[in-house]
């Protein structure tokens, strides 16, 4: 069967960029692990060549074994009984072939029996899972929960919690209630402090994904009397302790296996993570930016084997004498297909790599005093990271949608059948522009960033960067697409209209995606010449949309917005 890391280069071409020797060695601070642990890297080209061999094993058992089970898990799905989630049969082997290889808390430290990994090869990592099972992500992935209890916790909730993770004890982050869904401020779920100090949690959460987790970190209110997000406080629930009951678990769309659950809290016993109140103002933000980073590499999976599966039907399917791919319609359709997949995976990881950064500065800064100018660059990558994750998410999981869209056109009616795994992608995309905040939440979040300059001042780095005499070109197109862009803020910024500006901020930051993809991918192609087609391809697309968004930003009245709001 394909092992699913080395059967795609551009993976390889991601995790050798060139910012990847900065983020190795700060990550393991000049290598000093390696006189405790017999398996933690002497050099740079000892790390990397240790995230090539786990990404190996990760590409072999999800093309050799949870890709095999997809289909199964899709069938069988989650059940509920008894008050219980149970996996299906393929996700119970799916989750101990990982254990078994040592796949669980891959980012966690050493000493906590992690495998000490940049965010970059992990994310990698949630990509290769995706492309095999979109659903199996989800439970895998929610290991990074465990970067939470290593931010917030204290050390004895990390010396006890985070060895189990790495173990393979699975998480979830329980936030969404029956009336408190994107607005997390209604939160409800109460928790009470008693004479000895200890905490119970008594309410109900919905929509929890692996809500019948081992180990979960809980939203709940914790402060009498209050109703926004200042009395809201971090738990950790350990289902061991008993208290938790699952209610139901919803019959989804996809993503059949991984149960999403309604969860029935009675007085169940559980420990404040951090500060009381802070639980929504820092930590849950901090939870749900790394939650969405894990859903654009979701997004991107599920793009890349949409993609696949449309190019290996399109040479393979024949109509006149010749396969359809020979068609130009169906030719478009395939190059528009990659050249989106390739424009997400280059933002994905160029996000990963910014969140790498400030993350491994902030960690360093537990141990010792970062100089003046290590401060500095940590707060210009948190920055950079906090600008590219909604739209890293928010375009991802749009352009995933798109690509499983037009895998099943490509298909026409054989994709309309559950004969082919299209069928099951299209499925699966859906929920990848709605969970953990929907694409509309994603540009609220990005909008600043493009009032702000960050997207222009991104733009000026890039546009910086030297290139090959042959992309010159291209590059020289892409800066006429920055003059419209900036122009289009200009306008929409000289307004005052709040609601006007809010009307606009989903044309702007499309804009902004496109010219920042099409940087990153004219930077690919520098590097490695294989990008250069799907680069010329997403300009053109790029090109499209700017003066598409260009033309109704300066011919729209706005006198005319009462005809578009409620």
């Amino acid at each position: 069967m394909a092992n699913f890391y080395t059967d795609n280069p551009d993976l390889r071409h991601h995790l050798n960029h060139p910012m990847m020797r900065k983020i190795v060695e700060l990550k393991e601070r000049n290598y000093t692990d390696a006189e405790k642990f017999d398996y933690a890297p002497l050099n740079y080209e000892d790390a990397m060549d240790n995230y090539e061999r786990v990404l190996e094993v990760v590409g072999d058992l999800c093309g050799g074994i949870i890709a095999e089970n997809a289909e199964g898990v899709d069938h069988q799905g989650a059940s509920c009984a008894d008050g219980r989630a149970f996996y299906a049969d393929g996700t119970i082997k799916n989750l101990e072939v990982c254990r078994q290889a040592g796949l669980m808390g891959m980012a966690m430290p050493r000493r906590f029996g992690g495998l000490n990994f940049p965010i970059t090869p992990y994310i990698m990592a949630a990509d290769i899972v995706s492309r095999a099972d979109t659903g199996f992500e989800n439970l895998w992935g929610l290991q990074d929960c465990a970067e939470t209890l290593y931010e917030f916790g204290n050390d004895d909730q990390r010396e006890r919690f985070i060895p189990r993770v790495c173990a393979g004890d699975t998480m979830s982050m329980d936030l969404t209630e029956p009336d408190a869904g994107s607005d997390l401020q209604s939160v409800m779920l109460k928790a009470t402090q008693k004479e000895d100090g200890s905490w119970v949690l008594n309410g109900v959460k919905r929509f929890i994904t692996n809500g019948d987790s081992d180990i979960h970190l809980v939203l709940a209110r914790s402060e009498e009397g209050t109703k926004d997000g200042r009395g809201l406080s971090m738990f950790i629930y350990d289902k061991r302790n008993g208290g938790v009951t699952v209610r139901r678990i919803e019959n989804k769309m996809g993503i059949k296996g991984s149960p999403t659950c309604e969860l029935v809290y009675k007085n169940a016993p559980a420990e404040l993570c951090g500060s009381r109140r802070m639980g929504l103002i820092k930590y849950v933000m901090a939870l749900m930016n790394g939650a969405r980073l894990g859903i654009a590499a979701q997004s991107v999976g599920v793009s890349e084997l949409a993609y696949r599966e449309a190019l290996a039907y399109a040479k393979d399917r024949r109509q006149f004498d010749k396969a359809i791919i020979e068609f130009p319609a169906v030719a478009e359709m395939i190059a528009v297909m990659k050249a989106k997949l390739d424009a997400s995976r280059s933002l994905l990881y160029e996000c990963a790599r910014y969140v790498d950064l400030y993350k491994v500065y902030e960690d360093i800064a537990r141990e010792r005093q970062l100089t003046p100018e290590e401060r500095k660059e940590c707060k210009a990558y948190n920055r950079l990271a906090d600008a590219l994750t909604p739209m890293a998410k928010g375009m991802g999981s749009e352009y995933c949608n798109q690509n499983a869209y037009d895998c099943i056109q490509v298909h026409g009616g054989s994709g309309f059948m559950k004969d082919y795994a299209c069928e099951r992608i299209y499925r699966d995309a859906r929920i990848t522009s709605i969970y953990e905040g929907t694409t509309q939440l994603q540009v609220v979040a990005a909008i600043r960033h493009v009032t702000t300059g960050t997207y222009a001042q991104l733009m000026e780095q890039y546009a910086a960067e030297e290139v090959k005499p042959e992309l010159q070109a291209v590059k020289d197109r892409i800066a006429t697409l920055v003059e419209a862009y900036k122009a289009a803020v200009e306008k929409v910024t000289s307004v005052d209209n709040n609601a006007y500006a809010d009307f606009m901020a989903r044309r702007l930051v499309e804009m902004a995606g496109g010219i920042v993809m099409s940087y990153l991918l004219l930077s690919d192609a520098n590097r490695c010449a294989d990008f250069t087609k799907s680069l010329n391809v997403y300009v053109n697309l790029v090109a499209a949309e700017v003066a598409r968004h260009t033309e109704f930003i300066n011919s729209f009245d706005v006198a005319s917005l009462d005809n578009y709001l409620a």
